[in-house]
């Protein structure tokens, strides 16, 4: 009875290494399917750059894996045991030891170059054609528009309303009353902390028409998942009469 189970349990470890072992090429497939990598349409400038460094990204990481993933199989099939007779054994191989201590240390170096170059891009503040304050407080959210004297304020039961004109650089003053929040538009690819007594500030160009909706990615308290907002970007002219209509105590 035990040899029995023995066996059962090693059937059951092949079958389960070979289904492992399947993993990172279906992965790899269902990536070279998809040009966007899994990451949703980019909705701004600042997006269309990390969506570029994103794809770039995950095909290095492809590559990286499938040399990876070949070099193992290569090495299983190859090197399999023939015999009970131990192989040659080696201390050390300096020109092996070198390249595989190099290549992965210029791989890092390449990609953190690149991160740079698109991190002081995307962070880089100009001046903007529209400045929105942001507070975000437990548990929901207020934008102020600051020269157009227009506050929208979020509720429990009604989520705050958030309208930019398209293809308008947009900055964002960051404020918080009692904890950490976390201001974050996922079509945006951008999120920045909401830290009391810490004045961040956040630029972007929104260039897609549409209905977004915005969240704080930082757990907060208890009413945490309230924290949502909806993002309009519309054209200018939308913007100017929405505008209009608020500023004369509408709710257009």
């Amino acid at each position: 009875m035990a040899i029995s189970h023995l066996r059962q349990l090693c059937l059951t470890t092949r079958r389960t290494t070979r289904l492992v072992a399947l993993l990172p090429p279906i992965l790899l497939l269902a990536g070279c399917g998809d040009t966007r990598y899994f990451a949703p349409d980019p909705a701004s400038d600042e997006a269309d750059d990390i969506f570029r460094l994103w794809q770039g990204t995950f095909v290095a990481a492809m590559v990286v894996g499938g040399i990876v993933y070949a070099l193992i199989i290569f090495a299983a099939v190859r090197y399999r045991r023939r015999s009970d007779d131990v192989p040659g054994q080696r201390d050390y191989h300096v020109p092996i030891e070198i390249v595989y201590t190099a290549i992965p240390i210029a791989i890092v170096a390449v990609i953190f170059g690149f991160n740079v170059v698109t991190q002081d891009r995307v962070t880089a503040l100009k001046d903007p054609d529209l400045e929105v304050d942001v507070t975000g407080f437990q548990w929901q959210w207020q934008f102020t528009y600051v020269d157009e004297d227009v506050t929208i304020t979020g509720e429990a039961n009604q989520r705050a309303e958030l309208v930019l004109p398209v293809d308008q650089r947009v900055r964002f003053n960051l404020h918080s009353p009692d904890v950490i929040h976390s201001f974050w538009v996922p079509d945006f690819f951008e999120k920045l902390d909401v830290i009391p007594g810490v004045a961040n500030r956040l630029e972007l160009v929104p260039n897609v028409e549409g209905t977004y909706t915005g969240r704080c990615a930082e757990f907060c308290g208890l009413d945490h998942w309230r924290m949502t907002f909806t993002l309009d970007v519309v054209s200018q002219a939308e913007f100017d009469d929405w505008l209009a209509a608020r500023q004369s105590g509408g709710s257009a």
